[in-house]
């Protein structure tokens, strides 16, 4: 299930605490979404830009976080900071993501526009991969932002 959000913050909606967020495959978090993730979680970023860089995180992989009260799911949706998303990976690592939450029982995620922002994708065509995904995990409830606005 999918509910689609106008406008918000995904750090301050009620009731979740997954996220998930794509990011470049490179280690660096320096804009957008990636560099709140950065900031909320410093010890995840640590461990993301370790595995970066040890070539342990690629397109359409998924870092999975565990911060304690809930998990992050890092994306691998571009090559770098420099490049844009690969809708492919945005695929791949959505069905990785959903997979591997609805093992741990995880029943809703929180997420922004993945790839259409920073990344230059088209959000029609990302909308229509979070919809196949969420169609084949029907347990997980995925709240998708559109447009940030801090609360």
């Amino acid at each position: 299930m999918i509910d689609w959000i106008n406008e918000g913050d995904i750090f301050t909606l009620k009731e979740v605490k997954n996220y998930a967020h794509g990011c470049n495959c490179a280690g660096v978090m320096g804009k957008g979404i990636a560099l709140q993730f950065k900031i909320k979680f410093p010890l995840m970023y640590v461990k993301y830009k370790k595995k970066c860089s040890e070539g342990k995180f690629n397109l359409g992989d998924v870092y999975e976080y565990n911060y304690g009260d809930g998990y992050i799911y890092n994306l691998g949706t571009q090559s770098s900071w420099r490049t844009k998303a690969k809708i492919e990976a945005v695929e791949f690592s959505m069905r990785k993501m959903l997979d591997l939450a609805s093992r741990k029982g995880v029943n809703a995620i929180a997420l922004p526009k993945i790839g259409a922002g920073l990344g230059g994708l088209k959000w029609q065509d990302v909308k229509d991969v979070i919809e196949k995904m969420s169609s084949e995990f029907p347990n997980i409830r995925l709240l998708v932002v559109e447009n940030y606005r801090k609360n």
